[in-house]
């Protein structure tokens, strides 16, 4: 309530130091049209004439022309009026036009300040109406045991978990994790296999003959792994040597470790993929899951119940400064009515029974082993393989050293 006040009287001050600054503007306004109109109406200075003079020669001039004026001229010059019309004063004209812009711009300007004052004060206020409905909600809603967010906590730190380490492991389904390059070598596969295709197509003749060339499955592509990558380069290599120097020999025998190294690395990624890959996902897809809708079952049913409490109180449940209908803060039950009182009592029970069993589906997701299991496979799959390839490499080595030692003699 305090948040709200301060909210609204934060409005009314900026309020009230705006129309200030409005009223100060018209006032400045006015003392310059003031100004002008003095200015303007301010007579002329003694010794001003209409026009130059133009000195004692003219006036001489003039009093000579004076005197040879005819009668019949100067009876002439006095009986035609003077009808010219007089020029319009440049300085009346702009102090007019002076007025009306600045009194314009006033106008605006202090109308544009009051608009966007009283706007401002209008979203102050409807700020603090919010914070205050949200207070109340929250104030209203029905709190859960701290043991059941407890629960809640650790159910999502072990779907992380889940989630983080099969973005990592589900790499093993990539034959080729090892080995990028092998998109080229791919794309060589395949047109070996367009290859073979057109020539046994081309001696085909029968339809009957060209329909199991088409379905009979082509030349199968070499594992794509790093190791044997690294065999086949090494046989390839072998092969440009002579078969009598040391190092072809050494070669071959290399690319013969290094192919069976693929094979228990092969044999590594089904056995992660099966034990562990498979059993995580399985995990998060139906215990964790299940824990998830259960869950999902108690913030309903919370809903619910805070709805059907909200419903047996006077008002709608919230009541704010002005608007009438308070509610009342204290729940008197001798003033509901016998529905009021069964609905409520079966809200309650739905969500105690909800919060339960969300409690017993969390507790065996927690507690069950699987996970430790899981993780065991993986451990022990990537053993047997770094095993494997030990075994391997150490029969290859002493077998390249003693031809190393043969070239040497």
């Amino acid at each position: 309530m305090d948040f709200t006040r301060g909210i609204q009287n934060f409005g009314k001050n900026i309020s009230t130091g705006f129309t200030p600054f409005a009223s100060r503007t018209q006032q400045f306004v006015r003392e310059q049209l003031g100004q002008v109109e003095d200015k303007v109406s301010a007579p002329p200075a003694p010794g001003a004439s209409d026009g130059p003079s133009d000195g004692p020669t003219d006036v001489a001039s003039s009093s000579a022309s004076s005197d040879t004026i005819t009668p019949t001229s100067a009876a002439t010059a006095t009986a035609i009026p003077d009808t010219t019309p007089s020029a319009p004063d440049a300085s009346s004209t702009y102090a007019a036009t002076a007025t009306a812009t600045v009194t314009a711009t006033a106008t605006a300007v202090a109308s544009a300040t009051t608009a966007s004052t009283r706007r401002l004060a209008e979203l102050l206020n409807e700020t603090g109406l919010l914070f205050m409905i949200r207070r109340r909600l929250t104030e209203t809603k029905t709190q859960l045991p701290p043991d059941y967010i407890e629960l809640e906590k650790r159910v999502d730190a072990l779907r992380q978990v889940h989630q983080q380490l099969l973005a990592v492991t589900s790499q093993y389904a990539n034959e080729s994790y090892d080995y990028p390059p092998n998109i080229r070598e791919s794309f060589i596969d395949l047109s070996r296999t367009i290859t073979e295709k057109v020539q046994l197509l081309s001696a085909a003749n029968t339809a009957a003959e060209a329909q199991n060339i088409l379905t009979k499955p082509g030349t199968k592509a070499a594992p794509k792994t790093f190791a044997h990558a690294i065999g086949r380069a090494s046989l390839s290599s072998a092969h440009v040597l002579d078969s009598s120097e040391p190092l072809a020999t050494a070669l071959e025998k290399y690319a013969l470790a290094s192919e069976q190294v693929g094979d228990a690395r092969l044999q590594q990624d089904a056995q992660i993929q099966s034990r562990f890959n498979a059993a995580f996902t399985t995990t998060l897809n139906t215990n964790i899951m299940f824990a998830q809708k259960a869950r999902k079952n108690v913030e309903n049913s919370r809903l619910s119940l805070d709805a059907a409490k909200s419903r047996t109180k006077p008002g709608v449940g919230m009541s704010f400064p002005g608007l009438g209908g308070a509610r009342q803060d204290v729940h008197d039950e001798e003033h509901l009515t016998d529905e009021q009182r069964v609905e409520v009592e079966t809200a309650e029970d739905e969500f105690i029974g909800c919060t339960e069993e969300a409690v017993g589906v969390m507790k065996n997701v927690l507690d069950t082993p699987e996970p430790l299991r899981n993780l065991a496979d993986l451990v022990q799959a990537q053993l047997e393989f770094h095993k494997k390839a030990f075994e391997i490499y150490s029969e290859l080595a002493p077998l390249i050293e003693s031809l190393q030692v043969e070239q040497e003699v």
